[in-house]
C-alpha cells in the first residue's frame, strides 16, 4: 500500500523540514480503501532554495515513536491493541515504541485504523514503516506488522526506509549542492524516480552497493 497520511506527517514532512522546506499536514478527516474519503490540508511556505541531505551513517538508535489511529472503532480498543501489539513485538528484539493512541470520530461514513512507526537515531537516519486495518485482520495482527516492517528496517542498518528513499529523490534533486543517503533495497519506485530526475533536470545520481546497502548519492 501506499503510505498513510500519518507517514506523511511524521516521517516524510519532518525529513523535507531539514531540507528547508516548512510544510505541514492537518487531518480534517481520516479516510480508508476502498472508499477513501479522508480530508487533509496541506500548508506550505514559500522557499527560495532546498538544502542538501547528508545521512550516511546509521548511527545508535535514540528515540522510537508511533500513532495508532482507529475510526469509529474505540469500543472494540482497536488503536490500544494496535499498539501494544506492535510494542509487544517490537519489545522482543530490545526496542520500545512511544505510541499515541487516537480514537477518531472525524468520518462518521467510514470505519478503519492504521499504525505509524518511526525509528530516529543519534546521526539523524529516519526509519519508519506503518500498516493498516483490513476486514479480516485482528488488530494485533498490524500492530505486529508494523513493528516487523521497522524492525526489517532499522536492522539494515540504512538511513532512510525503502519508501522515503525513492519520496526523496525529486527534493534531493532540487536542493544545492551534494546529497547522500543509505537504503536497504533498490525499489522500482527510487529506479524510475532517480531517471526522471536526471531526464528532466540534468542532475546526476550514483547508486552504490556498500556493506549490503544501497549508497543513493547526488552530485551533480
Amino acid at each position: 500500500h501506499s503510505p498513510t497520511i500519518n507517514y506523511m506527517r511524521f516521517v516524510f514532512l519532518p525529513v523535507l523540514r531539514r531540507m528547508g522546506i516548512n510544510a505541514d499536514i492537518t487531518v480534517q478527516k481520516y479516510g480508508y480503501y476502498p472508499k477513501g474519503m479522508g480530508e487533509a490540508t496541506l500548508t506550505v511556505e514559500p522557499c527560495k532554495e532546498f538544502k542538501p541531505l547528508s545521512l550516511e551513517e546509521f548511527g545508535n538508535i535514540k528515540d522510537v515513536r508511533g500513532v495508532s489511529v482507529c475510526t469509529f472503532l474505540a469500543e472494540r480498543r482497536v488503536a490500544e491493541r494496535q499498539a501494544k501489539a506492535a510494542n509487544n513485538h517490537l519489545q522482543k528484539y530490545g526496542l520500545e515504541a512511544d505510541i499515541q493512541i487516537v480514537n477518531d470520530r472525524s468520518n462518521p461514513l467510514q470505519k478503519g485504523s492504521s499504525i505509524v512507526l518511526w525509528a530516529e537515531t543519534d546521526r539523524d537516519a529516519v526509519l519508519g514503516a506503518d500498516a493498516i486495518g483490513e476486514l479480516g485482520k485482528t488488530s494485533e495482527a498490524v500492530g505486529v506488522e508494523a513493528a516487523e516492517k521497522l524492525y526489517t528496517e532499522v536492522s539494515s542498518r540504512a538511513t532512510v526506509d525503502v519508501h522515503l528513499a525513492d519520496m526523496l529523490i525529486p527534493y534531493v534533486a532540487l536542493a544545492n549542492g551534494r546529497s547522500v543517503y543509505q537504503t536497504r533495497a533498490m525499489s522500482d519506485h527510487l529506479e524510475t524516480n532517480i531517471w526522471l530526475a536526471e531526464t528532466f533536470l540534468g542532475v546526476k545520481f550514483n547508486v552504490k552497493r556498500v556493506n549490503g546497502l544501497y549508497r543513493v548519492e547526488k552530485v551533480g
